[in-house]
């Protein structure tokens, strides 16, 4: 369950969001029309849940430069370069460009756990890690989730490498303090990067989800 005392704001109604994305551009990157989005978003049954299309239609190295916090662009940092080569890892998203995602959580709870310790503890309790690409979403369309000392991984996403481990990198989103090679003119922007899968970071907690639908 989440954490009561970091419970946010419900998420606007699909139509809006739908809106939200259209204004954004979000449906050209995914090719798809405006009026398919509005569509989905019409007959879509769940208030609160979060629309999200399939990173297939749109990877988040397109994704986060449409962040924005405090008039700042959000930004992938310079040593992710495959950050679209971080898939859907142990999680099964719905085989349609745009699906709801339920029950979304920041996870402030399990802050200062490692991945590798988070995971089972939200599977454990029937919950579904979000992907890299719903975490952004989720961001578009509630920009006040991503706050200094609460941001979030999204540990549904890794890369596989060729000799079928994973990478030890685990993508999150958080806010950069402008430090090196970020630049000081990111300072305060979003910024999605990545952490080793057995550090533990206070200010990150693990973004969940109770179930995904087309």
């Amino acid at each position: 369950m989440p954490d009561p005392s970091t419970v946010l704001p419900a998420l606007p109604a699909p139509t809006a969001q739908a809106e939200r994305l259209i204004e954004l551009g979000v449906h050209e990157i995914a090719g798809l029309s405006a009026d398919e989005v509005r569509a989905f978003a019409a007959a879509a049954e769940g208030d609160g849940a979060l629309l999200a299309v399939h990173p297939d239609r749109a990877p988040a190295s397109a994704l986060a430069p449409l962040l924005r916090r405090d008039g700042k662009p959000g930004f992938v940092v310079v040593d992710m370069p495959d950050v679209d080569a971080f898939t859907p890892c142990g999680v099964e998203l719905p085989e349609a460009p745009l699906y709801l995602v339920t029950g979304v959580d920041r996870g402030d709870h399990l802050a200062n756990r490692s991945p590798e310790e988070a995971l089972p503890a939200l599977t454990g309790k029937d919950r579904t890690p979000l992907v890299l690409t719903e975490g952004i979403h989720w961001l578009l369309q509630q920009p006040e989730a991503l706050e200094r000392n609460r941001c979030f991984m999204t540990v549904g996403s890794r890369l596989r490498k060729p000799d079928g481990r994973l990478d030890a990198r685990t993508p999150a989103i958080w806010i950069s303090n402008g430090t090196g090679r970020d630049g000081r003119e990111r300072r305060d922007a979003p910024k999605v990067g990545w952490c080793w899968w057995n550090n533990r970071h206070t200010w990150l907690g693990f973004a969940s989800a109770t179930g995904r639908g087309a």
